[in-house]
């Protein structure tokens, strides 16, 4: 694949078609009597070292997971419905995983990002991570590491229309990435084909 990313459209919380092509992309050419393929985005140029703050306060940082597979979305906790609906897709897909592979779901840690540090406190992402899972990490951070993090994942953002009461929409890729346990980008996670597609895609790379 080529290392250099694409460039990805967006627009207010979107559900991307990335998700339908990595699948696309994963069964082309292959039948029982092949080998396995490598990973949609392997080799792509995504991902990589940040430092954020988590739902504690604590400075976190990319490489605090090495060794686990990592399930990453950027967002924001005031989505009325795309975020929420991705997330929760997400984390289903991976606990369907977990009724089957429990031992391998275990090594998958979902992360939530926030592309909104505005409004987006510490407090904030912990609550929204913790009510989709008790195992989700919530981070959040200054607008420059915020921009630093998304800039490194690939992810657009920018702030939208304004809202009755004062508030306003975040525009923002909307992407559930996997990566393996050493950083590296494996696939899209197809949240918009609901979980039992997110459980199928963990399936093929997390081993």
């Amino acid at each position: 694949m080529n290392r250099h990313a694409m460039p990805i459209p967006f627009r207010f919380c979107f559900l991307m078609p990335l998700a339908a092509a990595s699948l696309a992309l994963s069964a082309c050419g292959q039948t029982a009597d092949t080998p396995a393929m490598e990973p949609p985005l392997a080799g792509a140029d995504i991902g990589g070292e940040f430092e954020l703050v988590n739902q504690d306060g604590k400075l976190t940082r990319w490489s605090d997971f090495d060794g686990q597979y990592r399930m990453i979305y950027f967002g924001f906790t005031f989505c009325p419905d795309i975020c929420p609906t991705d997330v929760s897709r997400a984390i289903k897909g991976l606990e369907k995983f977990a009724e089957d592979e429990p031992q391998l779901a275990a090594k998958v840690q979902p992360i939530f990002v926030s592309v909104d540090p505005e409004r987006d406190t510490p407090e904030a992402v912990g609550q929204f991570a913790s009510a989709f899972s008790d195992r989700m990490i919530g981070l959040t951070g200054t607008p420059e590491q915020v921009k630093a993090a998304a800039d490194t994942f690939r992810v657009f953002y920018s702030r939208g229309e304004d809202t009755p009461g004062g508030g306003y929409l975040v525009n923002h890729s909307a992407i559930v990435y996997l990566f393996g346990p050493k950083g590296e980008p494996l696939a899209t996670l197809p949240t918009d084909q609901g979980p039992d597609a997110v459980a199928e895609e963990l399936a093929k790379w997390v081993n």
